[in-house]
């Protein structure tokens, strides 16, 4: 159940604002908000990077990212 604007209607600056918010709210979220707020807040970041990854399934990846990126840090 969709809460809010579907993700499919908004428009690209609108899914990537929502998203930034999301993941600025996350840790007050997770340390301070009931039980019933964190259960939304997962739900709808999930939502919302469904959506994202269904618009851009080819996005860049930081190379950096990736675990061959990782073990070059640590070597």
């Amino acid at each position: 159940m969709t809460m809010g604007v579907d993700p499919r209607d908004l428009g690209d600056e609108d899914l990537l604002r929502e998203l930034r918010h999301l993941h600025e709210t996350r840790s007050e979220t997770l340390f301070h908000g009931s039980d019933d707020a964190l259960e939304r807040h997962t739900s709808r970041t999930q939502e919302l990077e469904g959506e994202y990854l269904a618009r851009y399934p080819d996005r860049q990846v930081d190379p950096e990212r990736l675990r061959e990126g990782a073990r070059q840090r640590s070597a």
